[in-house]
């Protein structure tokens, strides 16, 4: 049995896409029964809390790969689906990190995902670790502002980076998950294209033929805001504002050919993608 976390974000919502696709029973690990009727049908939905370790020690019970993604910059969670996993003699893990590991000198973001690598690694489970860079599906967070008509905030300038698919992310994933031969690897994972966010607009503007505006951000708040239009802990903020400053520095920029390696076909594009979520941007 595989257990999934965060399986309604981004990557996980199409991690079970192509598990149900391929017939691969699994088990995904949510807060509440509201979520839990979005999974496909062939899924196990258990009811969890991270912060209550019974709940988790429950979903993990009959497990044997554990697909590990936790949001925010702690790592109390970590440990408690790590120690669960111990506990249920799970075999193998999929952790989702991030490219800013690879970063030198280490980023305050990196240093956050570096930490549960080494949590994962500490286990002496088996596992594999995915680093991918920025995800295609941040520019959701511009529909706001194309809704309102405000210019999209751009704290990046100059900056390019490699935007990957969560899609190609998720299979991936679920390749780990189902195949040998990736446990003890650290994929660094990438599209097929370094762009500016300006470019990624020009691309967007023309998949929804209409003018979108952009402009670059002039201070820290307003580069926080681009992420987090309602704030960010003092931590997280800091580390945004630092992630941009590389980012325009082009020190984070790199794209590697990790996903045609794995899965026999390139990346998606960001005009793809674009075309594949036109509704998300028009609804």
């Amino acid at each position: 049995m595989l257990l999934l976390t965060g399986a309604t974000g981004n990557i996980g919502r199409e991690l079970t896409r192509i598990l149900d696709s391929h017939d691969t029973d699994f088990r995904a690990l949510v807060r509440d029964r509201a979520r839990a009727a979005t999974l496909p049908a062939r899924a196990e939905a258990a009811l969890g809390d991270l912060d209550n370790p019974a709940s988790v020690d429950r979903a993990m019970s009959g497990v044997t790969a554990l697909f590990l993604l936790v949001p925010g910059i702690g790592l109390d969670h970590t440990r408690t689906l790590l120690r669960a996993a111990e506990r249920a003699d799970v075999q193998r893990i999929v952790l989702i990190s991030s490219a800013h590991v690879l970063i030198d000198p280490l980023p305050a973001m990196g240093t956050w995902h570096r930490d549960r690598e080494n949590l994962v690694r500490d286990t002496g489970i088996p596992a594999t670790i995915l680093r991918p860079g920025g995800y295609m599906s941040n520019a959701l967070e511009w529909i706001p502002h194309l809704r309102s008509g405000d210019p999209i905030l751009d704290p990046s300038g100059p900056g390019r980076f490699a935007p990957i698919d969560p899609a190609d992310i998720a299979e991936v994933a679920a390749r780990c998950l189902t195949e040998p031969g990736h446990t003890g690897q650290a994929y660094h994972l990438t599209g097929p294209d370094a762009l500016t966010a300006a470019e990624q607009v020009v691309i967007l503007a023309r998949i929804l033929d209409r003018d979108i505006k952009i402009r670059e951000t002039t201070t820290p708040e307003e580069a926080v805001a681009a992420r987090y239009p309602h704030g960010a802990p003092p931590a997280l903020a800091a580390a945004i504002v630092e992630g941009f400053a590389l980012l325009r520095a082009n020190r984070a920029d790199a794209r590697t050919d990790t996903v045609t390696e794995l899965l026999g076909r390139p990346p998606r594009t960001f005009a793809a993608w674009c075309e594949a979520h036109r509704a998300a941007f028009t609804d």
